[in-house]
C-alpha cells in the first residue's frame, strides 16, 4: 500500500491538475492514474466547460488517458487520486475500469458517491469493489474549491453591482 508521503505526492500531482482547471474558468478538480510501478499513467482535470460536455469529469479523462497508455479497458492493480470525492458517474467509471485503490482529498456533501451522498463502491451487487480513502490533503483541497466558489460568488454580486449603478445613471 501507499506510504502518507506517497499518498500526499500523488495528491500533490491530481492538485496540479485541479489548477489547470482553475486557471480555465474551470471548476478545480483533479485526477490522476497511477500503475502498479507508481507511474503516472492518466491525467485529467475538469474540463465540462470548455468542452461544453457534462461527461468531462477529471476522473474520466483520466481514466480514458490511462487506458489508452495501457492499451487495456482493465486498469488492474491500478489507482486514481482525485481531489474531490467522485460523482456517481465516477464512480460507476472507476468500478467498470477495475481500479484497485481509490485515494480523494475533498468531501462532496452534494454528489459524493463514496459516502457522503451514496456509497457505490460498497454495492454488494456490483462485482467489483476498490479499496477507498477519503481525506487525503482534504484541508488543501477544500480550500481550493471553497475559494474557487468564493470568487465566482464575489464576481457575480460586482456584476449585479455594476449593472444596477449603470441602470440608475
Amino acid at each position: 500500500m501507499f506510504t502518507q508521503e506517497e499518498k500526499d505526492k500523488y495528491m500533490n500531482l491530481a492538485i496540479e491538475q485541479a489548477r489547470i482547471a482553475e486557471k480555465q474558468d474551470e471548476v478545480p478538480i483533479g485526477a490522476i492514474v497511477i500503475d502498479p510501478e507508481g507511474n503516472v499513467v492518466g491525467r485529467g482535470y475538469n474540463r465540462r466547460e470548455l468542452d461544453q460536455d457534462a461527461t468531462q469529469h477529471a476522473e474520466i479523462i483520466a481514466i480514458r488517458e490511462a487506458c489508452d497508455q495501457i492499451g487495456y479497458w482493465r486498469l488492474v492493480d491500478c489507482s486514481i487520486f482525485i481531489t474531490l470525492e467522485p460523482c456517481p458517474m465516477c464512480a460507476g467509471a472507476i468500478i467498470n475500469s477495475r481500479i484497485k485503490n481509490v485515494f480523494f482529498g475533498a468531501y462532496d456533501p452534494k454528489a459524493g458517491a463514496s459516502g457522503s451522498v451514496i456509497d457505490l463502491f460498497a454495492v454488494e451487487k456490483f462485482n467489483h469493489h476498490p479499496e477507498v480513502e477519503g481525506g487525503v490533503k482534504e484541508n488543501e483541497t477544500s480550500q481550493m474549491l471553497t475559494q474557487f466558489f468564493r470568487a465566482i460568488r464575489a464576481k457575480k454580486k460586482a456584476e449585479k453591482l455594476a449593472m444596477k449603478n449603470k441602470s440608475e445613471e
